[in-house]
């Protein structure tokens, strides 16, 4: 301090300062006092870089001291006139500057009110018109990692943030910026900005904005990215950070007007800056452990981060729009548009709910409709490991840039997928056929089946359903046995469902299992010649999410293999971790099937199927025609394929389904307790039923299911119904899905009932 003193009193004339040491992000700062007044002396290492782009942040400070005296940092000169001085201090070529210092309060002490979102509008609105017209040379050429427009320069510190489900969020933001962000940045004005606008450099006093201060990351940016920075710091502490916007926006705007075309990228540019400043503050971590300046934002950009993305981009921008009275689109017309897809789409290709859904896009566990709504994705088990997911997407347009083609070719990816597939299953199970979806895999299945066993008798579920190829209708009961179809063909037996709340066997400690198991054998052994295969789901979906009865199949697959059967699991539904204790449903029943059919979670979205199976079966079939597929197993699916699998692992999905998906079944339970009409909750992970009976009966509540899945998608969450008679809520959502997700479905569908009865 003593050097610093020195210079001090020969460079200012200070006769006895008093000197703090006081945090700094990359430099050394100090507070300097006499008797009189106060300044901030600030220090850095030397680097001729940096010399120039402190001299053009002082040029800055110069020319807004020009317009106002009191709201900005002065600079102030050392003996030989400059605003820059480089000396020696303790033994380092440092780089020195003195300004003055501002009083007031911290924005981030102050209380958060209308008034001084406000004021800091208008405040910031003035400062950016004040350095419209300024120019400099070095601040145009600055790429500055924190600068919005330069938010590219932060990717490579994503994998610095500790939990891979947060990398991915950033990661999901990284993508949407080059979507809708990078496209229009030609367009946008630019001008020098302050950059920084943050709650620790914007003073107040009397609940106004008085001040700011650091000028550091000043920058020749798009002007909204001003708007963003300053955005950022102020809502992301606040319970509805939307509704905190308008203040702050009106007046901006009222100062200095926005642009239709700003406004409507705003909401990326937001989310843009706080994965800024969670990427900084992980590297800083990694790198400064001990620097706890560079990470004193973090939780709450972490927070404003993660409710960030349960915003609809669209409802944002409708809502920024609305605050300057700017027009907003009109909300779709559902019946218009359910007009034009029936000019060309039959109707007979459904669609869900009575009051259709328009989607524009969705991420994670949520979807974006058309009106600006997001909403709570509980029913798609599409999206396996989140919608949009942005390795998954990674990973497909890297591949489909480079190669894509059939599987006649030589590449790596295919048997690098096949063997991290493979590497699920236990040994038995060590060939692998791709094709592009479930319904493919049960048609590839029964053709495998058939050359293997010679047999085309099959063995199928009561309820059962397999897919939409003419084969896998023929072994979908749901589909041959309802009122239009074509009925039960007489190669095919039917087992009864293994039931243990509807059915007449309802003891799930085994014994259930094994009567309904000897069901199955009896009709088995009457029918001639025996049966080549028997198929069914771990959870029979469209029988009502209804598990099979402990010990059924390990009491019925010795049976089917004895007369020459064999066993196939159809996975499509339940594979893949989605019931929490097991990665595939079928180890629930301490089983290890012949064949395993696999489908919708595969590629998250992309279409994509397969079927597992012995050496002994493959070796069968290959004695037959050749089995080729145009796009089974093609590079741009296995990447894709790789990457599911990849973020189940990294994220521990699979762990989560467990763990969410029992917290789930508690509250449905719970709710269970005190509503006649829930007659039963059953599932497992993150594969849920839920019963909906008359109360005091076990008679099924058809209205009320059909009520209660409308009046939650009228409430923005989606559950859809299923079963025999469409009594029973399904709920398959997303594996991202959290235990608040959970409760507010059960919430909301507690409100349902009690306004209901």
């Amino acid at each position: 301090m003593e050097e610093l003193k020195s210079l001090l009193q020969h460079e200012f004339g200070f006769d006895n300062p008093k000197i703090e040491k006081l945090n700094g992000y990359f430099n050394i700062n100090y507070l300097v006092s006499d008797p009189h007044t106060s300044f901030i002396l600030k220090t850095y290492q030397f680097d001729q870089e940096l010399f120039d782009t402190l001299e053009a942040e002082n040029q800055v400070l110069c020319h807004l001291q020009t317009l106002s005296k009191d709201n900005y940092p002065r600079p102030i000169s050392f003996a030989n006139g400059e605003f820059l001085q480089v000396f020696n201090l303790d033994g380092e070529k440092t780089i020195g500057r003195l300004l003055s210092f501002l009083d007031g309060s911290f924005l981030g002490d102050t209380p958060a009110s209308p008034s001084l979102f406000a004021s800091m509008g208008r405040f910031m609105g003035e400062l950016d018109r004040n350095l419209e017209g300024f120019s400099n040379y070095v601040l145009k050429a600055r790429e500055l990692d924190w600068d919005i427009q330069h938010l590219m320069l932060n990717k490579k510190l994503i994998t610095d943030i500790p939990h891979p489900s947060d990398q991915n969020l950033v990661r999901h933001f990284f993508l949407q910026f080059e979507e809708n962000v990078t496209p229009v940045l030609p367009e946008l004005r630019r001008q020098i900005i302050h950059g920084d606008a943050n709650e620790w450099n914007v003073l107040t006093e009397n609940g106004s904005v008085s001040g700011i201060i650091d000028f550091g990351d000043v920058s020749y940016s798009p002007l909204i990215n001003e708007v963003a920075i300053a955005l950022c710091y102020l809502i992301y502490d606040q319970e509805n950070p939307l509704e905190w916007t308008q203040d702050f926006l009106k007046a901006y705007h009222q100062t200095n007007p926005l642009q239709e075309k700003e406004i409507e990228i705003l909401y990326y540019l937001i989310a843009a800056r706080l994965c800024i400043s969670v990427c900084q503050s992980a590297h800083a971590s990694k790198t400064d452990p001990d620097n706890s300046y560079a990470s004193v934002s973090e939780k709450s950009a972490w927070r404003l981060l993660k409710k960030w993305v349960g915003i609809s981009p669209l409802e944002a921008s409708n809502f920024f729009k609305k605050a300057l009275g700017l027009p907003i689109p009109e909300k779709p017309n559902v019946k218009e548009a359910l007009h034009r897809r029936h000019q060309s789409i039959s109707p007979i290709l459904s669609v869900s709910y009575k009051n259709p859904l328009p989607v524009i896009g969705a991420a994670f566990q949520y979807m974006y409709d058309a009106a600006g709504n997001t909403i709570l994705d509980a029913y798609n088990n599409i999206p396996h490991v989140g919608h949009s997911h942005p390795k998954v997407v990674e990973a497909g347009q890297r591949q489909m840039a480079k190669l894509n083609t059939n599987t006649r070719y030589l590449y790596d990816l295919l048997p690098q997928y096949a063997e991290q597939l493979l590497a699920k299953f236990p040994p038995s199970l060590s060939k692998v056929y791709f094709v592009n979806s479930g319904s493919a895999a049960s048609d590839l299945a029964m053709r495998l089946a058939f050359a293997h066993t010679k047999s085309k008798n099959i063995m199928v579920m009561e309820h059962g359903y397999h897919g939409n190829t003419q084969i896998s209708i023929d072994i979908s009961d749901y589909k041959f046995s309802n009122k239009k179809g074509f009925g039960q063909k007489s190669n095919i037996i039917k087992a009864p469902i293994p039931d243990t709340y509807l059915g007449k066997y309802q003891a799930n400690d085994g014994s259930a299992g094994k009567q309904y198991a000897q069901e199955a054998i009896s009709l088995m052994e009457e029918f001639p010649e025996g049966i080549g295969a028997f198929i069914t789901e771990p959870i029979v979906g469209c029988g009502g999410q209804v598990p099979l009865a402990k010990g059924y199949l390990k009491e019925l697959y010795p049976a089917i293999r004895k007369q020459g059967g064999i066993c196939i699991s159809d996975e499509v539904q339940t594979g893949f971790g989605r019931m929490g204790d097991h990665f595939w449903g079928y180890e629930a029943q301490e089983v290890v099937p012949d064949m395993v059919i696999l489908g919708k979670p595969m590629g998250n979205g992309h279409p994509m199927g397969a079927v597992v199976t012995t050496e002994e079966i493959a070796a069968s079939f290959s004695k037959g025609v050749e089995f080729f597929s145009s796009f089974g197993g093609n590079p741009v699916s296995c990447a894709i394929g790789l990457s599911v699998l990849e973020v189940i692992e990294e994220e521990k999905l699979q762990e989560n389904a467990r763990m969410v998906g029992n917290y789930y079944t508690e509250l449905f339970k719970s709710l269970q307790a005190s509503h006649e009409c829930i007659g039963d909750v059953r599932g497992s992970g993150l594969f849920l039923g839920v019963e909906i009976v008359q109360p005091g009966t076990k008679n099924p509540a058809t209205q009320l299911a059909a009520w209660i899945k409308n009046e939650l998608r009228e409430r923005n969450i989606l559950i859809s119904t299923d079963g025999p008679h469409d009594n029973v809520i399904k709920t398959k959502p997303p594996l991202c899905f959290s235990k608040s997700n959970a409760k507010e479905v059960v919430d909301t569908i507690e409100d349902i009932l009690k306004a209901t009865y």
